[in-house]
Order: C-alpha cells, then structure tokens, then sequence
C-alpha cells in the first residue's frame, strides 16, 4: 500500500505518484558552508569564509597552539500544524563545523581582526616572521 510521506514539501506528490523531492534547499546551504578564500597580501592574509544562515552568536574562532579553528553551529526547526493545534510535521535539525588553519605560534589572539556581516566571516591575519630560537650551551663551566 503506498503512503504519502509526510516528510516531504507536499505530502500528495506521493500519494499521486509524483517522485519525492529532496529538502535542496538545506542541501545548498551546507554545501556552501564555510567555503573559505584565502588571501595574500603585503602586510597579512585575509580569510574571507561564507557562513550563511548562521547567527553571529552561534560563531566561535579560537587561535590555540599556533592553529585559528573557527565552529559554527546551528538549531532550526520547522514546524507546521493543523488548525486543531496537532502536530502533522514537526522536524529539527541541529548540527556543527570547523575549518582549522595553521597561522603560526607567534600569532596572538590581539592580532587577529574578525568581522561577522551578511552571512561572511572575514579575518585579518598579520604576517609575523619567525623568531628563530636560540641555542643555548647548557654546559657547565669548568674552572
């Protein structure tokens, strides 16, 4: 016996033969998630990364141990009831990612600029050189 699914835009295409239809709309925004673009200039390097759909708050950027890793998260839910108040489709989606970029040990967290607008994450990063280390004689002086 075929049933609609009620998981779909129009629960009918089904009952009618019509083929389901995927959700594409959440399938073009997670593809387009955090799409970054790097680049180079004199002074540093401007990371530029789409975010769409997301709330500035639910934007986190951490620099740790020389690595900038930004997390996005996301809640949504959909929910459609009948004129009754009943439940006929209720769904939820929840989910999170990070992109990780190597920036250097010398770069503090003072550093980095961000700016968060329209969907767009843009990050300042200041080119610094590396600080060679010295080698130090732990040798004991004989006298």
């Amino acid at each position: 016996m075929l049933m609609p699914s009620i998981f779909e835009d129009n629960f009918m295409d089904d009952f009618f033969g019509v083929p389901a239809r995927r959700d594409h709309r959440r399938e073009e925004v997670l593809g387009s998630m955090m799409q970054t673009d790097v680049q180079e200039n004199e002074t540093g390097y401007t990371v530029t990364m789409n975010i769409p759909g997301v709330k500035k708050e639910n934007v986190k950027a951490e620099l740790k141990e020389g690595y900038l890793t930004v997390t996005v998260s996301t809640n949504s839910s959909d929910e459609q009831k009948d004129t009754n108040g009943r439940y006929i489709r209720r769904e939820r989606y929840q989910g999170s990612c990070s992109r990780s970029f190597y920036v250097g040990k010398d770069i503090t967290q003072e550093d980095i600029k961000a700016k968060f607008e329209d969907g767009t994450l843009k990050l300042s990063i200041p080119k610094k050189e590396a600080i060679p280390e010295k080698k130090e004689n732990n040798y004991i002086e004989i006298l």
